[in-house]
């Protein structure tokens, strides 16, 4: 006798709840708005179906973990070849921001601490390919950690670098065409030791705690040693200065890294910290690229904040809180989340244009994904109509005219 096969497939049911997360949802339930629409989004499982998967998946172990991201793996490297020079590897070269972010519990949850802000959650280590100026960005790595997790962590930085190099298409994971770049949360002798002896493979950005060492190699620093820091338009900041450090400073460290400090005059009313010198605030960084100016590496690092943005997006996608009880159940979602952001990534890159490729999931929502539309079908043809006064039906009817352009990934 045969045995029976499930109605529901258990990827389009992942699907359809990462579906609901990049809409705006934020739990399990929320998948109920796409079984709503049959017509969009075809049949949606129930809500029992749902939760009896995740505790499924959530007790196989760490055997669906694997599984999800290479399915996710797969369809990154599919969109990436689709979008035909507007990937975040159209210069030939990826970076990987390294980011902490908060998920606040409001309720006791397993593996939920204390935090260094003084709030109460989670801490998870995410990793984001950065798109540049002219896009947002796509998370490549999460690695949920209880709320009280180390932010110098060394054996966690390892980790989520690996898991971001897995996401990567294969010619990413060699060569130096990926940078790795931190904070300083990543400024452990063993976090650099091991990227270094990729050296090879990886270029690192590594933001550096200013100790009382690298101050007083500062205050040594002739002044012909400093370079006019620049913009991202390329011209040069004024009031704004770096220089490379050399010498008994670097003892400890790998031979290949450089270190390189930034030193600016105070905005106006900004409270001076003990290591800051001559009335300059410092930050310094440590890298192993070579053959550049150190002003245009400085500037390289100091775009690291573009990851702040994209924690931003995570916690407005899924990640503003963690709804189920176990981390094994959690850090299912926390794969769902990110498929989600995936989404929100990847459709704008192959189908939005201009500022609209660089909008925020809450700004997509707003603007794109609660325009009011009707589905008709007549003819054997399907026809949208979308409100002619909405300010962004254009955005949507080029975005459709794009997405129909692309040919079938098969």
């Amino acid at each position: 006798m045969a045995q029976a096969r499930a109605v529901h497939d258990p990827g389009k049911i992942l699907l359809d709840v990462a579906l609901a997360v990049a809409l705006g949802g934020d739990c399990l339930a929320d998948v109920g708005m796409l079984r709503a629409e049959p017509a969009v989004f075809g049949p949606v499982a129930s809500d029992p179906t749902v939760s009896r998967l995740v505790d499924t998946l959530a007790a196989s172990g760490e055997k669906a973990l694997p599984a999800i991201r290479a399915a996710r793996a797969e369809a990154r490297q599919r969109a990436w070849q689709l979008a035909d020079g507007k990937a975040p590897d159209a210069g030939r070269a990826v970076t990987v921001d390294l980011d902490g972010v908060l998920v606040i519990a409001h309720s006791d949850k397993e593996d939920a601490a204390p935090t260094w802000k003084r709030t109460y959650g989670h801490h998870p280590l995410m990793g984001f390919v950065d798109h540049g100026p002219g896009g947002t960005g796509e998370p490549v790595a999460a690695l949920l950690r209880p709320g009280n997790a180390g932010s110098n962590t060394a054996a966690d930085h390892i980790t989520a670098t690996q898991l971001a190099l897995a996401q990567l298409p294969k010619k990413y994971r060699r060569g130096r065409q990926t940078l790795i770049r931190t904070d300083s949360a990543g400024a452990t002798h063993d976090f650099v030791a091991w990227l270094a002896q990729r050296g090879r493979w990886l270029s690192y950005s590594v933001g550096m705690v200013i100790t009382d060492t690298i101050h007083q190699h500062v205050l040594k620093v002739p002044a012909s040693a400093w370079s006019p820091a620049v913009e991202a338009d390329g011209e040069i900041r004024d009031g704004a200065w770096v220089a490379e450090l050399t010498g008994d400073v670097l003892d400890g460290w790998p031979k290949s890294m450089r270190l390189i400090v930034r030193k600016e005059r105070p905005h106006p009313g900004a409270q001076l910290r003990l290591t800051d010198a001559d009335g300059m605030r410092l930050s310094c960084f440590a890298t192993n690229t070579s053959g550049r100016p150190i002003a245009e590496l400085e500037l390289r690092h100091r775009l690291l904040a573009r990851a702040e943005d994209r924690s931003r997006a995570a916690r407005a996608t899924g990640l503003r809180n963690l709804p189920l009880h176990h981390t094994a159940q959690n850090r299912i979602l926390v794969e769902i989340a990110q498929i989600a952001l995936d989404l929100l990534a990847w459709m704008p890159m192959l189908a939005l244009t201009g500022t609209a490729r660089c909008w925020e999931p809450r700004r997509l929502r707003l603007r794109l994904f609660t325009t009011a539309g009707q589905l008709v079908t007549t003819g054997r043809r399907r026809i949208l109509r979308l409100a002619w006064h909405w300010p962004w039906t254009s955005h949507i009817t080029t975005a459709l005219e794009q997405l129909a352009l692309l040919p079938n990934p098969g």
